[in-house]
């Protein structure tokens, strides 16, 4: 992999964006200011052209950052917006498929969930593998069974890729995840606390898994 995801993975979920009305831009801009490194872009009901069309809003915003930008599940929207990355699940394209449509400049990321989707993972040619639902979760509605911390510290025993761990991780348990095994941790509704900003908040996931 040319550059390994560590540290914060910042989600900007579309969905939750909307229920707590904060816009993308305003987001993104809390997320650049906070100096985020890697952003995933979902939005799993959008046309493709309102996809693009908020890709547009993120890659402008965070240019001349350095941030890496990642879409989930769309492989050929990745490479129209100029994202350097997708993100398949399990029902989604296959990593190799994912790879053909991306080429070999841009990241392959999957989601996994079992210690037998982590072999899959390991043996594919994803360049990460992503874990979970660590925690319990609300941001998705058809979200897997939770795997724990020893889910995590078992897909590091499988894996020899670096490893991002996703679902329900705060600022409370993130350092916890970290020690267990993943070398990132990918953080949607964690992001929002009552009274703070999302660049506060951003930070403080920052400093915690220094």
């Amino acid at each position: 992999m040319r550059v390994e995801p560590s540290g914060l993975y910042a989600i900007a979920d579309a969905d939750v964006l909307r229920a707590r009305g904060i816009s993308l831009e305003d987001f993104a801009q809390g997320l650049r200011a906070a100096g985020v490194g890697l952003v995933q872009y979902r939005d799993k009901g959008a046309s493709p052209q309102e996809v693009l069309r908020a890709a547009g809003v993120l890659r402008e915003v965070m240019a001349g950052s350095g941030c890496r930008l990642i879409m989930n599940d769309r492989a050929d929207l990745a490479v129209l917006a100029g994202f350097d990355g997708v993100h398949v699940g399990q029902r989604d394209l296959l990593p190799e498929d994912a790879r053909r449509v991306v080429g070999t400049s841009r990241w392959v990321g999957v989601s996994t969930h079992s210690d037998e989707q982590v072999r899959a993972a390991e043996s594919s040619c994803a360049d990460y593998v992503a874990i979970g639902p660590v925690f319990s979760t609300e941001t998705k509605v058809d979200a897997e069974c939770v795997v724990g911390l020893d889910g995590v510290r078992r897909a590091r025993a499988l894996t020899t890729k670096p490893l991002v761990a996703i679902g329900g991780i705060t600022r409370t348990n993130a350092r916890s995840v970290i020690d267990a095994g993943a070398d990132s941790v990918a953080v949607i509704s964690g992001l929002f606390a009552a009274g703070e900003s999302v660049e506060k908040v951003a930070r403080d996931f920052i400093e915690l898994l220094r």
